[in-house]
């Protein structure tokens, strides 16, 4: 689900969503003094703009209810976001799916140097990464040049990403390894 864009304007204001109606015109008032145009001193009209709008939406009952539901729907978002931000799993399991796709895009590549690129519905299907996610890991990838797109619009791994997938290979097959001898050295002490 994409978020659109959202202008906070108790926030233009420097005011509470609590804040009534004298609080918003005083507020209002000061602002714009300050930010007006024609203020050789702290001018600035992109930000009196901003204000001018807010206030205008603030002021009336009617408008303000509207925008209070569309308010509390963008701080429910961003609640949510913070709490998938803290959330150390998201992290893990993104680094999980992003060294899937390289690896089948790896696999891909040294199968059929002729032919090493795979669609975005395929890739989908392989990794079992849904599309809304498949997107962002792309462009996460892409932009660490790890993997690219040939001329037909498939995507296939680059040569920092073949070395970039060895390089996780090795440093799970040794934590694998490490794992392993632990387990096996607490089982002969007991």
């Amino acid at each position: 689900m994409e978020e659109k864009a959202f202008t906070d304007y108790y926030e233009t204001l420097e005011i509470s969503p609590n804040a009534n109606a004298d609080t918003i015109d005083r507020v209002f008032r000061y602002l714009a003094q300050r930010y007006h145009p024609d203020n050789s001193k702290t001018g600035d009209h992109l930000k009196f703009s901003e204000i001018v709008q807010a206030h205008e939406i603030l002021r009336h009952p009617e408008k303000r209810a509207q925008y209070d539901l569309n308010h509390k729907r963008h701080s429910e978002f961003g609640s949510k976001l913070v709490e998938e931000a803290n959330d150390s799993e998201v992290l893990e399991f993104d680094a999980i799916i992003q060294e899937k796709l390289l690896s089948i895009l790896y696999v891909k590549r040294r199968r059929n140097m002729q032919n090493p690129g795979i669609g975005n519905l395929e890739l989908e299907r392989l990794s079992g990464c849904p599309r809304e996610h498949l997107e962002f890991h792309i462009w996460y990838l892409k932009e660490k040049g790890w993997i690219g797109r040939l001329d037909n619009g498939l995507l296939t791994i680059t040569v920092s990403g073949v070395d970039k997938a060895i390089i996780e290979h090795r440093r799970i097959h040794s934590a694998k390894l490490l794992t392993d001898q632990h387990t096996k050295n607490v089982m002969s002490s007991i």
